[in-house]
């Protein structure tokens, strides 16, 4: 059975590739424009992993990820920072808020695509 992946990302580009590269790859994607619908699809769908874009409106992907870390429904899914601060301070912040790890963007289609396989599979 396919993995589901749930992609939360405000820009429409950025979404359509990475949709485009997972599901060319064998994953399902569920997608989100904002943190908060990231949240409840989260919630109710229950993915395997969650790629999490961190600047967004409404609420940012920092926000989103310290309430699906705090729900002991959801703090056991991955949770992988899709960002494009690459900046020590950065990395640090978005470890500490409970991202399992981080890629960024502009993403490295190789890279990407085997990040989301060692997540998975570890």
């Amino acid at each position: 059975m396919a993995k589901v992946i749930l992609i939360v990302e405000d820009d429409p580009k950025s979404l359509m590739l990475v949709q485009d590269l997972l599901q060319v790859s064998g994953y399902k994607t569920i997608e989100a424009m904002d943190g908060e619908q990231g949240v409840e699809l989260a919630k109710s769908k229950k993915p395997d992993l969650i790629l999490m874009d961190i600047q967004m409106p409404k609420m940012d992907g920092l926000e989103a990820t310290r309430i699906l870390k705090a729900d002991t429904t959801t703090r056991n899914i991955t949770v992988l920072a899709l960002t494009a601060s690459a900046m020590k301070e950065d990395k640090e912040k978005i470890l500490e808020i409970g991202c399992d790890g981080y890629i960024t963007k502009p993403i490295d289609i190789k890279e990407f695509l085997k990040t989301v396989a060692e997540y998975l599979s570890g």
